[in-house]
């Protein structure tokens, strides 16, 4: 007998699909294949995630963990849920590199089960393209990764059911809808990160998202330490990096530029890269450089020496801000770091610390701060908490629009404030909540209006559903 659905119908019009069982191959990965024990973040994040799928309605669930906490293995027992359930499933991460890296790990995780995982980006070669088509739309494919090669309207499903949208921060909100009309019944999403970004956020205390928070991390992991310097102690920090290369570890070192802008006066990652090149000359030392400009195949050999310690120090862009796990990498020097937002220092800091090693994040910044700089610093070396993070986030720069597609930016309340008034927007989420439990079908006189008002909404892209 099938399950009655929730009715609600302001939030969608349409029947949504249910995970109802926990099937053979959630439960021989769970039980033979799984490389370590789970924490009990990502116990309890499961569960909640079994239960949003088997409700009735549209999972919509932002995971939010620092790099290294296990989301990934947590998206990948949610996709075998699905699978088991007869449904398909996408993963789309911002970069090639990312979605590379998620494609080798599931592969190695899975070759022991029937699951067939295919990689799908913008390098992908016409004729495999084909054939990658062609197998999904016959539901031959159980999990597609990629890039925003995803949401291309070639890209066809047979029975999607769960679409999972890797470092969010990353997408648009227009991208991000588009895996919503990859099937006929709205697929559950899942949107990982490790920082939240600000209209993400606040769409977490309207209550239109609903979040886990993996606060746990593995065994041996030590908090980065984060420190402040200036430009004058840049020869203090590069002994630092050789204290540390001594030690066997490796460094990166980040710029915001590639080249010279005639706007911009601050360091550029080719001036820079010669910079560094005479703090550490070769044949002691040796670097990689990677960034956008370079062609695929320079870049993933670059980061192949990196990755495999033919190179000691890595100078980038920030094209590394996600998608690279070296866990011999201890420190991460940024440069320009007045020059960037929270959420990519956070991140950029997310890419050491993923050993068992003490590990560094070195701020390097011109003497001459903005108010906003001077916190976005201070907030950067009193936390490695990615929420409280956000929250300072959300605060300097305002949630972007709930109804609309701007990711920051000042609401146009007349009074209320989202960072300074969450207690009054749970009051109301609380009341919306009642209203729903004790009018579902919103049949009632008194909320005549406001049924009037979301059946007129009826056939519109609803933004602030959309994570």
């Amino acid at each position: 007998m099938q399950r009655k659905q929730e009715v609600r119908i302001f939030w969608n019009p349409f029947i949504l699909l249910q995970f109802e069982r926990v099937g053979d191959l959630f439960n021989d990965f769970y039980n033979h294949h799984l490389p370590f024990e789970l924490t009990n973040a990502q116990k309890r994040v499961l569960k909640e995630i079994r239960k949003d799928t088997g409700s009735g309605r549209q999972m919509n669930r932002l995971l939010q963990g620092d790099v290294g906490s296990g989301k990934t293995i947590v998206a990948l027992l949610a996709m075998l849920l699905a699978i088991d359930n007869g449904f398909q499933c996408c993963m789309m991460a911002p970069t090639e590199i990312l979605a590379q890296q998620h494609n080798e790990s599931l592969g190695s995780l899975l070759k022991e089960l029937p699951v067939n995982v295919k990689l799908l980006t913008g390098s992908t070669k016409s004729a495999e393209r084909k054939k990658i088509m062609m197998a999904l739309a016959e539901g031959q494919i159980n999990i597609l990764i990629g890039t925003h090669a995803l949401i291309e309207d070639e890209v066809q499903f047979k029975n999607l059911g769960l679409a999972v949208i890797d470092e969010q921060h990353r997408f648009g909100v227009e991208q991000r809808s588009k895996l919503w009309k990859k099937n006929e019944l709205l697929p559950h999403v899942l949107v990982m990160t490790a920082t939240p970004i600000p209209r993400t956020l606040a769409m977490t205390t309207y209550g239109d998202l609903d979040y886990s928070v993996m606060d746990e991390m593995p065994p041996g992991r030590k908090p980065i330490k984060t420190v402040h310097r200036f430009d004058r102690n840049r020869p203090q920090v590069m002994d630092f990096i050789k204290e540390e290369i001594a030690k066997g570890r490796q460094a990166y070192i980040i710029f915001p530029l590639i080249e010279e802008s005639e706007k911009l006066n601050y360091e550029n990652l080719m001036k820079g890269y010669e910079e560094v090149k005479a703090f550490f000359p070769e044949p002691a030392y040796w670097i990689s450089m990677v960034h956008g400009k370079q062609t695929q195949q320079v870049k993933e050999e670059n980061m192949r020496r990196f990755v495999t310690g033919d190179t000691q120090i890595m100078v980038s862009t920030t094209v590394i801000e996600v998608g690279v796990n070296v866990p011999n990498a201890s420190v991460m020097v940024i440069e320009s770091a007045e020059k960037f937002g929270l959420s990519q220092l956070h991140q950029l800091r997310g890419r050491v610390g993923r050993g068992s090693e003490q590990s560094f994040c070195i701020l390097l910044t011109g003497s001459k701060l903005t108010n906003d700089a001077r916190e976005r610093l201070k907030i950067m070396t009193a936390t490695n908490n990615g929420f409280e993070i956000a929250e300072k986030d959300l605060e300097l720069r305002g949630p972007g629009e709930i109804e609309g597609t701007k990711q920051s930016g000042v609401l146009n309340f007349k009074l209320a404030s989202i960072a300074a008034d969450k207690h009054i927007l749970e009051i109301a989420r609380n009341e919306v909540e009642s209203l729903l439990e004790n009018d579902p079908e919103i049949n009632s006189a008194e909320n005549l209006l406001l049924k009037n008002y979301l059946l007129s909404q009826k056939g519109k892209t609803v933004w602030s559903k959309i994570s």
